[in-house]
Order: C-alpha cells, then sequence, then structure tokens
C-alpha cells in the first residue's frame, strides 16, 4: 500500500487540478460508524500512522484530507443525528459526491431512509458502505436486501465478503474476470446505465468487456447518481478500506463533473454557469465557521471556480433577501474584505498554503465579515450562489441572563454562535420580551447553551416559553376612570368615562371622541387614547395585548390646574381596566397550519395525537412512500411538538408550520395560562 499512498500529515495538501480532488462527503445515521470509517480510511491511506477508535458522535462537520494516486480525496464527517442536519447539508453542498454509511449490525430504518432522502434531494452521487461486519449480530446479506428494497434495485455489491469461519478477512471484485452471478447482473446494469447499446450487444453476445471500460461506465452512471455501488467494510480490520479509497479515485466524479449550485449578479439576476475552471472567476462559499473567543472565526470554505489566494481582496455577499432570478433581490449583506492566510485543515491542525484552486477545500482565519452560507468572489466581479436549504427549527428555548455580567456579554455570544450555525434562530420576542432561542430539538439546544458557557463564558437560565396569545371583549362595558391627587403641592387630576364594544376579528384598534361640551379639554383627549393603548398593550386580564375593540371616549372631568397629559393617561387605562371588569375577557390563541409527513403506518397514531392537542385535522395526501397530514394546531400544544412527533415515530415523523390566525381560546384552557409578570 506504501507504493501506492503517501502520508497527507507531512506534506503539502494542495491539489494542482480539479481532475485529481475527490470531495467525499459520510452520511450515515448515528452509531453507523462514519466517524470510525473515516479514521480507518486515513490510516489506510498513510495519512495516520494509525486508526484511533473515539467512538464517539458526531455533532457538527469536519474535513480531514488524505492523498491517494495522485489524488486528494477530502474527507468530510457529517453529523447523522436529526438535530444537527444543518451540518449534514453543508457537508453535502461542499462534496460531490457520498459514501452512505450503513451498519451491518443495525440494517435500514426510518432515520436511514431520511438521510438518502437528503442526499437525493440535491443529486448526491452515492456509494453505500456497509461497516461493522465482525459485529456479533451482522447480517450483510440481510442489510443489502434491505438497502435494495429501501433505496432500489440500482444499489448493487461491487465486491463480495471474503470469509473464514465467521470472520470477513477480504473482498473479492465483481468486476474482474470471473463467472459469478453476481458479476453478470452487476455488469449488465453498469453497462445498461452507459446506454452503449453496441456495449451491450457485445457482452450478451459473450465477449469479456474490459474492467477498465466497465470502471468509466460506472463512473459515469456514479456521477448521474443513478448507479450505487455497494463496498463492504471493516473498519476495525481494515478490509474493505484498500477497495473503497481505489473506488473513490477511479470510480466518483471529480469537483469539474458535479453540476455547481446556481450563480447569480448581487442584483438577482442570474449569473453566467460556472464549471470549476481554476482560471475562471473566483467563487466560492463559506461551508462552516466556527469561533473562539481566544483564537477567533475559522472559515472552512469550498472553492467552485477561480483560485483563491492568500491575502487577496474578496467581496463578500450574504443571502438574497427576496426570490433568486427576478431581478428585485439582494444579498442581505454586500461588502469587501481582505483575507489572511490560507490552509488545509488536518484534524486539529492546519497545512499552510498560498493559493486553493476550485474543487478544493480550506480554512480561513480571521475572516471578519463572512457567515456560514456566504459567498466570496472577485471584487470587481462580485456573485452569489444559490444557497442550500436550510431547515427550520421548531423548538423553542426561552432564556434570560444569569447575572448582570452575563447579560452583558450575551448578545455577542449569541451573535458569534448564529453565524457559525444557520440552523439556530434568535428571536428577541417584542411581543412576549423573551429571547427565544429557535433550536433544531433538544441535543441541539443543550450542545448550544453549552457552547455559550465553554466558549463565552455566559451563563443563562432557561425559563418557560411563552406564547404571544392576545386578549379581546366578548361585549360591550363601560368603564370609568378617575386619577384624582390633590393633598398637598401640584396636584393630579383626571376623570374620563369610556364606552368599550368588540369588533370583528383582524378589524384591530379604533378610538372615537365623543365628548360634548368640553368635559375633557381637547389638548387631553389623545391623551386618553394613549393611556388606553398603552394599557392595551399590558392587557385587561393575563398580560397580553388586547385586540379588536372600539373604544369610545364619552365625558370626563378635568381641572384648570391640576389636569395634565399624564393624569389623563392615567384614567384612560384606569377606565378600560375598569371595563374589563364589567363584562368577559376572552383570551385568543394563535393557530399554525401544521403539515405532518410520515410513514403510511403512522398516519393513525399521528393524527390522534393532533387531535388530543386539540387539533382540527384538514386532510391527508399522499407524498411518495410516505403520507402527508394537514392539520391547524394552536402554538400553545406546540412547543414541544418537534421532540415529541421525533420520540413518538422514532424518527421517522417531520412537520412544518406556518402562523393560519387567531382564534378564541376555550375558557378552561384559559384558567390554566398563567398570568405574565
Amino acid at each position: 500500500m506504501a507504493d501506492r499512498t503517501r502520508r497527507a500529515s507531512g506534506q503539502d495538501l494542495g491539489a494542482s487540478s480539479p481532475d485529481r480532488i475527490r470531495n467525499v462527503v459520510l452520511v450515515g445515521p448515528a452509531g453507523s460508524g462514519k466517524t470510525t470509517l473515516a479514521e480507518t480510511l486515513l490510516a489506510a491511506s498513510g495519512a495516520t500512522s494509525r486508526a484511533d477508535h473515539t467512538h464517539g458522535h458526531t455533532i457538527s462537520l469536519t474535513v480531514t484530507p488524505l492523498v491517494r494516486e495522485d489524488t486528494k480525496i477530502n474527507l468530510i464527517d457529517t453529523p447523522g443525528y436529526a438535530d444537527f442536519v444543518g451540518g449534514l447539508r453543508a457537508g453535502l453542498r461542499a462534496a460531490d459526491c457520498a459514501l452512505f454509511v450503513v451498519a451491518a449490525n443495525e440494517g435500514v430504518d426510518d432515520g436511514t431512509r431520511a438521510l438518502w432522502r437528503e442526499c437525493a434531494s440535491v443529486g448526491m452521487p452515492r456509494a453505500v458502505v456497509v461497516t461493522k461486519l465482525d459485529q456479533a449480530r451482522a447480517d450483510y446479506e440481510g442489510v443489502l436486501a434491505q438497502a435494495r428494497e429501501a433505496f432500489g434495485d440500482r444499489v448493487m455489491p461491487l465486491f463480495v465478503p471474503v470469509r473464514e469461519g465467521d470472520a470477513v478477512v477480504g473482498l473479492t471484485g465483481l468486476l474482474a474476470p470471473g463467472p459469478s452471478e453476481l458479476r453478470g447482473e452487476l455488469i449488465e446494469a453498469v453497462i445498461e446505465e452507459s446506454e452503449d447499446e453496441s456495449l451491450m450487444d457485445r457482452y450478451v453476445g459473450g465477449e469479456e468487456i474490459d474492467e477498465k471500460v466497465l470502471l468509466d461506465d460506472l463512473e459515469r452512471a456514479v456521477a448521474r447518481a443513478t448507479f450505487f455501488p455497494v463496498v463492504p467494510v471493516c473498519s476495525l480490520t481494515g478490509v474493505g478500506c484498500t477497495e473503497l479509497l481505489d473506488l473513490a479515485v477511479r470510480g466518483f466524479p471529480s469537483p469539474a463533473e458535479h453540476p455547481s449550485p446556481d450563480v447569480f449578479l448581487p442584483s438577482g439576476a442570474a449569473a453566467a454557469e460556472i464549471t470549476g475552471d481554476p482560471g475562471g472567476p473566483l467563487v466560492a462559499e463559506v461551508v462552516k465557521t466556527t469561533s473562539d473567543p481566544y483564537v477567533g472565526r475559522l472559515s472552512l470554505v469550498r472553492v467552485f471556480s477561480g483560485t483563491l489566494v492568500a491575502d487577496q481582496s474578496v467581496h463578500v455577499s450574504g443571502h438574497f433577501t427576496a426570490f433568486f432570478g427576478d431581478g428585485a433581490g439582494h444579498p442581505d449583506h454586500d461588502e469587501d474584505e481582505k483575507i489572511g492566510a490560507l490552509a488545509y485543515v488536518f484534524g486539529r491542525q492546519q497545512a499552510p498554503t498560498d493559493r486553493v484552486v476550485a474543487g478544493d477545500i480550506c480554512a480561513i482565519g480571521r475572516l471578519t465579515r463572512a457567515e456560514t452560507g456566504d459567498t466570496l468572489s472577485d471584487v470587481d466581479d462580485p456573485r452569489v450562489l444559490r444557497p442550500w436549504s436550510m431547515p427550520e427549527p421548531l423548538l423553542p428555548v426561552a432564556i434570560v441572563a444569569h447575572s448582570k455580567a452575563d447579560e452583558d456579554k450575551l448578545s455577542q455570544a449569541l451573535g458569534r454562535l448564529a453565524a457559525e450555525d444557520p440552523s439556530l434562530r434568535i428571536d428577541n420576542n417584542a411581543e412576549t420580551h423573551q429571547l427565544v432561542l429557535w433550536c433544531m430539538g433538544e441535543s441541539h439546544a443543550e450542545v448550544t447553551l453549552e457552547r455559550l458557557t465553554e466558549r463565552y463564558a455566559v451563563h443563562v437560565d432557561q425559563v418557560p416559553f411563552v406564547v404571544s396569545l392576545r386578549e379581546t371583549f366578548s361585549g360591550r362595558a363601560a368603564g370609568l376612570g378617575r386619577h384624582v391627587k390633590q393633598s398637598g403641592g401640584h396636584g393630579q387630576y383626571a376623570v374620563c368615562h369610556l364606552e368599550v364594544e368588540p369588533l370583528a376579528e383582524g378589524a384591530g384598534f379604533e378610538f372615537v371622541d365623543k365628548v360634548v361640551g368640553g368635559s375633557v379639554p381637547r389638548q387631553f383627549i389623545p391623551s386618553v387614547e394613549k393611556g388606553v393603548r398603552a394599557q392595551m398593550e399590558r392587557g385587561v386580564r393575563l398580560g397580553h395585548p388586547v385586540v379588536d375593540v372600539r373604544v369610545t371616549l364619552t365625558e370626563g372631568k378635568a381641572h384648570s390646574v391640576d389636569s395634565s397629559d399624564m393624569a389623563f393617561q392615567t384614567a384612560g387605562a384606569l377606565a378600560l381596566r375598569e371595563a374589563a371588569a364589567a363584562t368577559t375577557v376572552t383570551m385568543l390563541e394563535p393557530f399554525d397550519t401544521v403539515t405532518v409527513l410520515v410513514p403510511d403506518e403512522l398516519v393513525g397514531s399521528v393524527m390522534s395525537d393532533l387531535s388530543s392537542r386539540r387539533g382540527r385535522l384538514l386532510g391527508t395526501d399522499k407524498v411518495g412512500d410516505r403520507t402527508q397530514v394537514l392539520a391547524e394546531v394552536p402554538q400553545t400544544e406546540l412547543v414541544r411538538y418537534a421532540v415529541d412527533l421525533r420520540a413518538s415515530t422514532h424518527g421517522a415523523g417531520v412537520f412544518t408550520r406556518s402562523f393560519a390566525h387567531y382564534e378564541p381560546m376555550p375558557e378552561d384552557v384559559a384558567r390554566s395560562v398563567p398570568a405574565r409578570g
């Protein structure tokens, strides 16, 4: 092996051209053995002296290069947990092919199918790697059959395990000459994918097809994401690793063979397609950002076109705030920045370099203005890439700073975390006055809070999440506001009579002046309205805003000396509160339209659960091999739904939500809602 590979850790890891680069992302469920496989491949290639199996769980994207037959392979390890799907999608963006990892002792479950759909949604070429062949419950043939049933009959073995007793000691390649039923099926499938009828005629006629021809056809079929070769691997013994590395070099597409993302001008108009040419215009993208209070920010960048040079100035473009290609959009930030040193990342080490060609991946230190997902391009010829789809975080976590010192540092620390992790959304809610972290799930929330503490020494406390409720009057009522203080010194005097009546949903607020005879001086009528509006914001029952009412000022009293703007504001607020006490104040709760996508066998349990959450079922639709359930559900019942759905469906269910409208909350439910402080 030493004559075919070189140690990557002690050499220049730069590639001279895109055709000598393979960007390979490892995709698979947690526990499938992705990280262990990566470590073993590094050892097998000579990039490290041994495989150091940590048996940990990956929660963020990592990139480690190795060199095989003068080809640089960037191994991109991604999280398997659904909470960290943002890291998976970033890895898919940076890659040109995927090793889809399935454990021989686990099989293909709904979570594995969901990851396959993630790859398919972006047209990612894939090879299937079946790991853990040495495990007690390993069933390679059974898992292969499951994979073919789940992913299609173009999932086909490229090698078969060679066993001595229960141990797998090697692999036999099916493209090499030799009689085998599996070999015949494989060759026919590869030739069919090549769409070369003359080649098929030659093969059917009994001609032995050269292995090099078959490999070329295999590479084209893999690149089109229509054929998915299977390689069995034992990471602990290294069986299959050499074959897997050879497949990456000979059978995986180079960056130039994998379509680049759509590219646009800063105006939003479509720009010319990029082709992965090192001599073309510079177009690169930040696929991951990490930040440290001591080291600073480190940006992991995939170069799609042109050549990135150390110390050059680049244009940084953020995501569009409007639709692509309509000429009306513009990036949410758009500025120039001079980059510093470039390096290739190798574990925790960095190998400096002065330039990075199209197709390669590198790190840039202290790139202060660019965030994850931003495009880097030529200052004089700026471009912006269509961003990859980011998941919507659906679990709210409300936090408060633990102390004044933490409060002073919290905003900056959260800003850095948000720049690093696009799947984290920070909401400073103007209605509830809560600081809310919208996360992908409990693990995502825990990791985010740990990073706040460990990286930035910011401590926070979790508090109950408050849904933005509303209050409204159910009937007409009158209220008297009397604010009179005349004992010594400058007094306060204001009296006003109000009539309050409900309006239709969405009508808002109306203030009507029906004062006659000047009982409330003209200059103080706006003061009454201001006081009413302020009390509406504070609420009249549980501390939530009052909506959809008409307030009529009918009469009042004033004092020539002691009346003031503030006195009539106070009187207006008191009058509204008295009117509320004289009638029923109804709580209004927001409803969301919820779309749940689940396997068919789980539809009944999901519908039952939504009904138990006071949801109204709107219907179901068939979407591929799953069913979509549509419902309207109160937001108060959805606070933990991201966690509950994942648990009840074992990760097979996903959902989206969007605001629908407000509705009256049942009184028995309203009585259990705590008043806001």
